[in-house]
């Protein structure tokens, strides 16, 4: 079977294998386009990515045959950069405007694939990041600038380098760059980031067990206040609601306009339910369930009953109307209100532990069994009264050790005393 007709098998169809990319790199894209006839050629248009995140689109204006993984020399300013193709064919204008690029931007175009002179350029300039980075930081804490560089990249060629920092506030960084240029020769472009962007280009695994959202897919981030975690009912936990970039985790934008929906199918928590036996008074609920559970104190939980939302209206309307009902279960649900049977048992923490205490019952029983009947009805010797008494019944108890040799003589005899069987068949 060849690399062309080669397909990923899933429920749902099959993937195409060209469509796939490195798992090594941040916000990688499946090229869902990849196996429609004529897609391989259209590469007028090509998405490079070079450190981290960062990516461009390029026009292949020398009609390179490129494929995914290449490395190529791409149009910088000045000189070159080297980056990998990851994105080819009729995707890429989908891309460009997902990225919402501006028609009158002047697109750059590809030199070649990289050569070997380049990638040796290319690794000298790579090697120098993390001790440019370093030195970069105790220059600005020389100029007391609150500020923090967290990553540099050198271009392709080496002749310039992009600082990353964050700052809450607005840093006059002229004075930085040119103590910089001077420092390694080189041209300086500031750039600065959040929180979010950072942990991006860093990576990492969520507490999910997959990885981060912003260095995979994630490009544009909204703000996350904690009003989406108050629509969602989750407590108030700041470290279970921060992610690794320490802000509020983006993940709670995804579901709120679901329980914001549901939540309007629920009546308000201020309305009180009056029954003939007392009041009760919300407690809290099951947003996507549409469950609410009530209380008959206001201020803990006592004597909590849990109805639909629909039972609660009924009830709302009963009591406009000067009606109260005997109870907040209606008799449908008073009737159906049996506990269900976890068949699978998925909920119990001991479903493990029940065929070893089985197995024990088994060794009991077995341990257990009913001695003969003989031997049952052999009648026990009284127990002594005292001491003496015992003491007295061990001497009169015939020692064992002589009489054993007599019973081996007396079932000889015995023995001897049987009929042969030629004796019988004479008789």
């Amino acid at each position: 079977m060849s690399d062309n007709n080669f397909k990923l098998r899933n429920g749902g169809g099959c993937l195409c294998c060209h469509g796939c990319g490195r798992q090594d790199r941040q916000l990688n894209t499946y090229d869902w386009l990849a196996d429609i006839p004529g897609n391989n050629e259209d590469q007028e248009m090509v998405e490079v990515q070079f450190k981290n995140t960062r990516k461009g689109y390029f026009r292949n204006s020398n009609h390179l045959k490129l494929a995914k993984g290449d490395i190529v020399a791409v149009e910088a300013n000045p000189g070159h950069d080297i980056g990998v193709v990851t994105l080819t064919g009729k995707l890429v204008p989908l891309q460009m405007q997902k990225a919402n690029l501006k028609s009158d931007v002047e697109i750059k175009r590809i030199y070649r694939k990289a050569k070997p002179v380049d990638m040796d350029k290319y690794n000298e300039a790579k090697a120098r990041e993390h001790s440019t980075m370093i030195e970069s930081r105790q220059i600005a804490k020389d100029l007391n600038l609150q500020m923090k560089i967290g990553d540099v990249e050198y271009q392709g060629d080496g002749n310039k380098a992009i600082f990353y920092y964050i700052a809450d506030e607005r840093v006059d960084f002229r004075q930085l760059i040119k103590v910089l240029a001077e420092a390694f020769h080189v041209r300086i472009e500031m750039k600065q980031i959040g929180a979010r962007q950072e942990a991006g280009r860093i990576g990492g695994i969520g507490p999910c067990g997959r990885e981060l959202c912003c260095a995979t897919w994630m490009t544009n981030f909204i703000s996350v206040s904690t009003g989406a975690a108050r629509i969602q009912d989750i407590s108030l936990n700041p470290q279970k609601l921060a992610g690794q970039c320490a802000k509020l985790k983006c993940c709670l934008n995804y579901e709120i306009d679901s329980y914001v929906e549901s939540q309007r199918k629920l009546p308000s928590k201020e309305l009180e339910l009056e029954t003939t036996s007392g009041t009760f008074y919300f407690a809290k609920a099951d947003i996507l369930k549409g469950e609410i559970m009530y209380s008959s104190d206001k201020n803990i939980l006592a004597n909590t009953v849990t109805i639909p939302a629909k039972r609660a209206f009924e009830i709302i309307n009963m009591n406009k109307r000067g009606e109260k009902p005997d109870n907040l279960l209606s008799t449908d649900h008073q009737r159906n209100n049996a506990k269900p049977i976890d068949l699978v048992e998925q909920e119990s923490l001991t479903r493990f532990d029940k065929h070893k205490s089985s197995n024990k019952k088994k060794k009991k029983k077995g341990n257990n069994k009913p001695q003969p009947q003989a031997a049952a009805n052999v009648p026990q010797e009284p127990k002594a009264a005292n001491a003496n008494e015992n003491r007295r019944q061990e001497n009169k108890k015939p020692n064992k050790q002589h009489n054993r040799p007599q019973r081996k003589q007396n079932n000889h005899e015995k023995q001897g005393n049987k009929p042969t069987q030629e004796e019988k068949n004479q008789a």
